[in-house]
């Protein structure tokens, strides 16, 4: 299932499951849970307390009214004060005490999802939509911050609270109290989880538009140059207002059921405070209660009533935050197909000798390669030729093992690349792919990216190999200069001297090349093709072109068609046997000559 797809499907029940994922991230700092709770308990204590010193001063002024006004308990109106800045404070301390519990389960969270997505296998890569997976990942985050905060901070301390006060009223003023707050309680509680499981369908509706939306949004941008070359901006505006359409459809429907909640939430209260006090008022005119009692009930039930009104917000968003975190665990759940062995080995091969033998991939059950065998010696240039279909750019993700062999094998140094775990492997390889992309900084660090410990000097000397210093050296900011979103400030010619470049600074044993001069022009092409053969002397060398005329120096040339191996051999053998490489050497020239 894509990450687009998570609010597909009809709505599922709670799942605090959820909750106990998450317990591991959350014990890296006991003490202070301890001491979070501890104050949550304190805290809450306190809040019960106020009332009853709210009692005593009404009482106390009630009894005094016909005494001079310095008679006045100022002891209690202290006492008031000074447990309502305590009650304050203490929630503070717990607050700040746990913000970094669930600060830090946040970063641990957020980084293991982040590993894990690098470590998923590049078909999920192929079919994620990555505007919808990284609001995701946002919504996942949030939602572990909210359910962390409310339900511990709020949802139990009130609970605890209704507990208390029913106790309370139970012991000290009769069934008929207790009676109507629990009942209020229970009925408020009930109405509040059918009402919100009935508006589960359109919350989830709403997020669904939302990451739509979103995923046109960011899909649109980052093919910003497509949209111009086929004058589609008004296309890609009726898309995104379709999605904005459906959006504000759901988000209707979302708000019209959150009024019925909160309207029915409102009724129960707005009915079980009214019947309390006109229980509280019956029993002052008889004479069984003082006027204390009174504030000290009207206190207890708006004091019980504003955080269980807020608990009403608090279930319907950990409602949403569940799903949102359970969305996120989806993804750690995701296996990736392809894994290192248990006895794998890191030490990465030194040498660079390639060997393909009897290899034979399908992908999507559609045979890509059958029987391919062909060896690349150590040091030396290998080059892949071919129609386009027929299996070269295969080769390379296979080496990579981005795509396991069905059958057969490939290997380094006589090792099966499945022997090597995936970082020692692609350690041992640097690549010129023919799509590259950039990173958004500097060009700087687009090319030590190939080796981030790599010095200054040594980031140079692999500029002036790709023959890109008098490129970089007439730019305005220099070496500090942005290359753009995906490098689109730089034309194609240049991002790809950019990543040879950064292949040639990897200093790997195994260069590849997959049409990394398909971009240039003849002169850049050239001295680039002069600089790689510098570069890769003592390395060895797999060039995928579609250009014949930049591999005719390979020591060897492995010609596949329908995903065999047709011919091998140096360019002059392969056109003295005028089979599949003449053909189409002789369709190469003829095309140059048209132009």
């Amino acid at each position: 299932m894509r990450p687009s797809a998570y609010f597909d499907g009809p709505v599922g029940k709670l799942n605090w499951k959820v909750v106990g994922l998450l317990v591991p991230y959350l014990f890296e700092f006991k003490g202070r849970i301890f001491l979070a709770m501890l104050c949550l308990v304190i805290a809450k204590l306190a809040s019960v307390g106020l009332p009853f010193i709210l009692k005593d001063l009404v009482d106390s002024l009630d009894g005094q009214r016909t005494a001079a006004i310095v008679a006045v308990p100022i002891a209690l109106v202290l006492a008031y004060g000074g447990v309502r800045f305590l009650n304050v404070v203490i929630g503070e301390i717990r607050d700040t005490l746990f913000g970094r519990v669930t600060e830090r389960a946040i970063r641990r969270l957020g980084l293991s999802v982040f590993e894990h997505l690098h470590r998923l296998d590049l078909d999920f890569h192929l079919d994620r939509r990555t505007g919808g997976l990284s609001r995701d990942i946002e919504r996942g985050t949030s939602g572990v911050s909210f359910l962390m905060r409310f339900m511990v901070f709020n949802i139990v301390p009130t609970l605890l609270e209704i507990a208390l006060v029913v106790g309370i009223f139970l012991y000290k003023y009769g069934v008929g109290f207790a009676l109507i707050t629990l009942v209020a309680v229970v009925a408020y509680i009930g109405y509040s989880i059918v009402a919100t499981e009935w508006r589960t369908g359109y919350v989830r509706d709403a997020a669904r538009a939302d990451s739509l939306s979103n995923t046109r949004a960011i899909d649109s941008l980052l093919n910003y140059e497509t949209v111009k070359y086929f004058n589609n901006e008004q296309y890609e505006s009726n898309r995104y207002d379709s999605a904005l359409e459906q959006w504000e459809v759901a988000k209707r429907k979302n708000r019209l059921s959150l009024f019925a909640l909160n309207a029915g939430q409102a009724l129960i209260i707005a009915v079980a405070m009214t019947a309390m006090m006109w229980l509280a008022a019956s029993e002052v005119t008889a004479g069984n209660m003082s006027l204390g009692d009174f504030v000290l009930i009207n206190a207890f039930m708006m004091q019980l009533f504003i955080p269980l009104n807020f608990l009403g917000f608090v279930y319907r968003e950990i409602r949403g935050a569940l799903a949102n975190i359970e969305r996120m665990f989806d993804l750690l759940d995701k296996v990736p197909s392809i894994n290192d062995k248990a006895n794998a080995t890191d030490i990465s091969p030194t040498i660079g000798a390639l060997s393909f033998h009897d290899v034979n991939f399908n992908y999507d059950n559609r045979p890509i390669l059958k029987g391919v065998s062909f060896t690349v010696p150590a040091g030396q240039k290998v080059a892949v030729v071919g129609e386009s279909g027929a299996g070269k750019s295969t080769l390379i993700k296979l080496l990579f093992r981005f795509y396991d062999v069905n059958s057969g094998a490939i290997s380094i140094d006589g090792t099966d690349v499945r022997g090597l775990s995936q970082q020692a492997l692609r350690q041992s390889i640097a690549i010129v792919p023919q799509d590259t992309v950039l990173f958004n900084d500097s060009i700087f660090q687009n090319i030590q990216y190939g080796r981030p410990d790599a010095t200054e000097a040594e980031v140079k000397s692999a500029v002036a190999l790709a023959n890109l210093t008098e490129f970089i050296e007439s730019l305005p900011q220099r070496w500090d200069t942005k290359v753009g979103e995906r490098g689109l400030k730089l034309s194609g010619g240049e991002k790809q001297r950019v990543s040879i470049a950064r292949a040639i600074l990897k200093a790997a044993p195994i260069l590849v090349f997959d049409e990394a001069t398909s971009s240039l022009d003849s002169k850049s092409e050239q001295a680039i093709l002069t600089a790689i053969k510098d570069a890769a002397k003592g390395h060895t060398s797999l060039v995928v072109a579609h250009r014949l005329s930049t591999i005719i120096d390979a020591d060897k040339i492995v010609v596949l068609k329908d995903g065999m191996v047709a011919e091998q051999g140096t360019h002059n053998t392969l056109l003295a046997l005028n089979g599949v490489y003449a053909k189409l050497w002789k369709i190469q020239n003829e095309q140059a000559l048209s132009l």
